[in-house]
């Protein structure tokens, strides 16, 4: 064989096996196709009830939820849901203008992510004006700020920062959807140096985060929120931004550690690194979303990676109920410095913390 031909036969070789891994993320079982299981859980949202903080405010798990509705409401083209999920939003204009959160808290803020996504779709002006006041109002101290709040926005971060690695979702989602909304390059610079401090301070040796830093336990829907930010930031950074490089080595770093704790069933446990834990939906769906992203956009090796995610997703799937509810979702969790605290916490069905990154999955596997 000639040198030409060898070469010819290695290039042939290397696209058949491409396109092989990529293969396993688009065939899957009846009934565990990204696209029926969307349908499923972005239906079932339309009829849900609001999720309030003690009945006052539009929570962030429903914005999540609501944006990964639309996310795959988009990928799919259903107008009929894309309607549903306008209509659900148009009472917050009027009757239901009170639910909407304050402007004065980092969980609260990202609302505006839902409302910048809405106008992308809509170019109502509406959605631009209501969004972006929750983006820029992240940046913008208030009078009655404490000092740490404005010690922190002296240094070029937002006021709201507080070190909590959940932050790194809930900032970079409203300012990242704020860039593609304005072309402002100052929302995506304003993410990126957050992230990039936030790896510096946070994240352990072993690539994973610690829930908090007199907190020794990697809980994994903490660790999520870091899993799920990073790859949609490096997503819309240039390839010559100064922060991309810090950002993707916080990432491959992180999903490395997560591949070697991922479980033989194909789940993530409640606390990451302890076996004898109980499997926990929401951080799995997140860690296999990072992983979906990772392997689609090519930072991530298909062979290794691609296999770890769909075996993510398939063991998913049977934690949906018959309600189209996702079970063994763990509920908000504040921090402690306890195991067994952890091991304890009580498990919802249907709690958005666990919808949001089930439809977070569908639509990234239905992506590029």
């Amino acid at each position: 064989m000639s040198k030409k031909s060898f070469l010819l036969l290695l290039t042939i070789c290397a696209f058949q096996f491409s396109f092989a891994q990529q293969n396993v993320l688009t065939r899957f079982p009846k009934e565990s196709t990204p696209k029926e299981v969307g349908k499923r859980l972005a239906y079932h949202f339309i009829n849900g009830r609001h999720d309030l903080y003690a009945g006052r405010w539009i929570h962030y798990a429903e914005v999540c939820t609501w944006n990964g509705a639309l996310d795959y409401a988009l990928k799919v083209n259903d107008r009929k849901l894309i309607k549903h999920l306008k209509d659900k939003f148009e009472p917050f204009f009027t009757t239901e203008k009170a639910l909407l959160p304050p402007k004065n808290h980092v969980d609260y803020n990202m609302f505006g992510s839902l409302a910048l996504k809405l106008y992308q779709i809509t170019k109502d002006e509406r959605y631009r004006e209501m969004g972006l006041s929750y983006a820029d109002t992240q940046w913008e101290v208030p009078a009655n700020a404490k000092a740490e709040e404005k010690a922190w926005a002296e240094k070029g971060f937002s006021w709201q920062t507080r070190l909590w690695i959940d932050d790194m979702y809930m900032i970079t989602v409203v300012q990242g959807e704020a860039y593609k909304v304005t072309g402002d390059k100052k929302y995506l610079d304003r993410a990126a140096k957050e992230m990039v401090m936030y790896l510096d301070r946070l994240q352990r040796s072993n690539g994973l985060f610690y829930h908090a830093p007199d907190v020794p336990y990697y809980w994994a829907r903490g660790d999520g929120w870091m899993a799920v930010g990073m790859p949609d930031l490096l997503r819309m950074l240039p390839a010559d931004h100064k922060d991309r490089p810090r950002i993707m080595e916080g990432y491959l770093k992180m999903m490395k550690s997560l591949k070697n704790y991922q479980q033989p069933s194909g789940m993530w446990n409640q606390l990451i690194d302890e076996p004898a834990f109980w499997p926990e939906t929401s951080g799995t769906a997140m860690f296999a979303y990072a992983f979906i992203v990772g392997v689609k956009e090519g930072w991530l090796d298909a062979k290794e990676y691609a296999p770890a995610a769909r075996k993510a997703w398939l063991a998913m799937i049977p934690y949906i109920d018959q309600r189209n509810n996702v079970t063994e979702v763990c509920i908000g969790t504040g921090k402690k410095n306890d195991k067994q605290y952890y091991y304890d916490r009580p498990r919802n069905a249907g709690d958005l913390h666990g919808q949001a990154p089930y439809l977070w999955c569908a639509a990234a596997l239905l992506g590029k």
